[in-house]
C-alpha cells in the first residue's frame, strides 16, 4: 500500500500536480519507508548499466566490479543526499517539513529511473545517435525540473532556494559518480 501510494503520488508530482504530495507519507518513518523506492529502482540501474555496456565499450575494471563499484555508488549518493538535504532543510528552516520532501523526494527517483529506462529501448531499436542525445538532454532538463518542483512544493520555499537542494544532489552525484568512474574506467 505504501509503496503504490507513494509511486502515485511522485507520478502526479512528475505532471506538475503538487497534490501528489498528499498521497505520500510525511512522517519520518514515512521517510523511513520511501526508500523501498531505492530498492525499486535497483533493478532498473542494472539493466541501464548492462545496456550501455552493451551498446558501448566494457569498462576497464570489467562488469562485475563496475556493477557492484555503481551500486554501491548508487547508495551513496541516495544515503548522503539524505543526510546533507537534512543539513540544508535545517540551516533554511524547513526541518519540520523535510521528512515529507525525503519521501517525495525519493519516490521522484522511481520516476526518473523509469523515464530513464524508457528513453534507453528506442537508442537499442536503432534511433539516430544524435535524436537519442537530445532526447537524453531532454530527460535530463525535466529531471532537473521535477527534482526542483519536489523541492518547492514539499518545502513551501521560492524557487531559487528549492535549486541549492537540487545543486545539492548534482553536486554529490557528479563527485561520488565521477571517483568510481575513475575506479571502474
Amino acid at each position: 500500500m505504501v509503496i503504490r501510494a507513494g509511486l502515485r503520488g511522485a507520478f502526479m508530482l512528475a505532471r506538475g500536480r503538487s497534490e501528489g504530495l498528499m498521497l505520500i507519507e510525511e512522517s519520518p518513518a514515512g521517510a523511513g519507508r520511501s526508500f523501498w523506492a531505492g530498492a525499486l529502482c535497483v533493478p532498473v540501474f542494472v539493466l541501464l548499466r548492462l545496456l550501455s555496456w552493451w551498446m558501448g565499450a566494457t569498462p576497464r575494471a570489467g562488469i562485475p566490479f563496475s556493477l557492484l563499484a555503481g551500486l554501491v555508488a548508487e547508495i551513496a549518493i541516495w544515503v548522503g543526499f539524505a543526510l546533507a538535504s537534512q543539513q540544508l532543510a535545517i540551516a533554511t528552516a524547513r526541518e519540520k517539513q523535510w521528512p515529507h520532501f525525503l519521501a517525495a523526494w525519493n519516490w521522484g527517483n522511481a520516476v526518473q529511473y523509469t523515464l530513464l529506462l524508457g528513453l534507453t529501448l528506442p537508442s537499442l531499436l536503432g534511433l539516430p545517435e544524435t535524436l537519442g542525445f537530445g532526447l537524453g538532454l531532454a530527460a535530463f532538463g525535466y529531471a532537473l525540473w521535477l527534482e526542483w518542483f519536489i523541492a518547492k512544493e514539499a518545502l513551501h520555499i521560492p524557487g531559487g532556494r528549492a535549486a541549492m537542494f537540487v545543486a545539492l544532489d548534482l553536486i554529490l552525484g557528479m563527485f561520488i559518480g565521477g571517483f568510481v568512474g575513475k575506479i571502474t574506467g
